[in-house]
C-alpha cells in the first residue's frame, strides 16, 4: 500500500476514533526495536498466486469453519487462531495487534505460523510483553508510516489489515469468514471499528 494513498484514510480514522497518531509512531518505532528479523518474503511466497481464507472472530466463525475449503490459505484475525485452532486448523498467518494473544499463539508460531504484530499507540505494553516470546516467522506493522522494517499494507482493525494484505500480497483470490461487520451486540467502540472495516474493505471489493 502506498502510504499516501493509505494517510488520507488514517487522518479520518484518527479523528474518528480520536486516536494519537505521535503514540501511534512511538509504537511502530518500538516495534522496530524489539525485532530485527522481517519475513515478509514468506508471507508473500505463501500468499502470491494462492486462494486465502481470512478468518475474522465474530461469533458466526464455528459455524463457517466448513467454508474453509481444503488447501487454501488460512489468515485468523488474531483471537480467531484459537478458535481454528481447537478446532483442528493451524491458521497459515495470524494478524494481531495481540491483546487477544495467549501462549496458543507462541506455540503456534513456534510452529511455523507467521504472526504479523501490529503496533498502535495502545498497545505498547502488549508489545514488550509478547514480541520477545515470539521465536517463529514475524512480519511487523503499523498504521502510520512504513518503516524500513515495518509495513503498513492498510486495514484498519486485524480482520481488515489481513484482507489488504492478502490484497497486496497478490492472492488468487480472498474469502472472508467469520465476520459480522453489521453486528449490534457490540460496545461503541468496536462498532466503530466495524463500520470502518465495512468501509475499508470496500476500498478493495469486498463488500460484506
Amino acid at each position: 500500500m502506498d502510504f499516501s494513498l493509505w494517510e488520507p484514510h488514517y487522518r479520518e480514522i484518527l479523528g474518528y476514533f480520536g486516536f494519537s497518531r505521535k503514540e501511534d509512531e512511538k509504537a511502530a518505532l518500538l516495534l522496530a526495536t524489539l525485532t530485527g528479523r522481517d519475513d515478509l518474503p514468506v508471507l508473500a511466497r505463501l500468499v502470491t498466486g494462492r486462494d486465502v481464507v481470512v478468518c475474522g472472530n465474530a461469533p458466526c466463525l464455528v459455524k463457517e469453519l466448513g467454508r474453509i475449503p481444503k488447501g487454501s490459505i488460512v489468515f485468523a484475525a488474531d483471537a480467531a487462531a484459537d478458535v481454528l485452532f481447537t478446532h483442528g486448523i493451524r491458521p497459515d498467518a495470524v494478524f494481531t495487534d495481540l491483546d487477544g494473544a495467549t501462549d496458543l499463539l507462541v506455540d503456534m508460531n513456534r510452529a511455523g505460523t507467521i504472526v504479523v504484530a501490529h503496533a498502535h499507540g495502545d498497545n505498547i505494553p502488549l508489545l514488550r510483553h509478547w514480541v520477545g516470546k515470539l521465536s517463529g516467522p514475524l512480519v511487523a506493522t503499523t498504521q502510520s508510516a512504513p518503516l524500513p522494517h515495518v509495513y503498513n499494507f492498510g486495514g484498519f482493525s486485524d480482520g481488515d489489515r489481513a484482507v489488504f494484505a492478502a490484497d497486496e500480497l497478490g492472492a488468487k483470490t480472498i474469502t472472508l469468514v467469520g465476520f459480522d461487520l453489521d453486528d449490534k451486540n457490540v460496545d461503541p467502540v468496536k462498532r466503530g471499528k466495524l463500520l470502518w472495516a465495512k468501509k475499508l474493505l470496500a476500498l478493495i471489493g469486498h463488500d460484506s
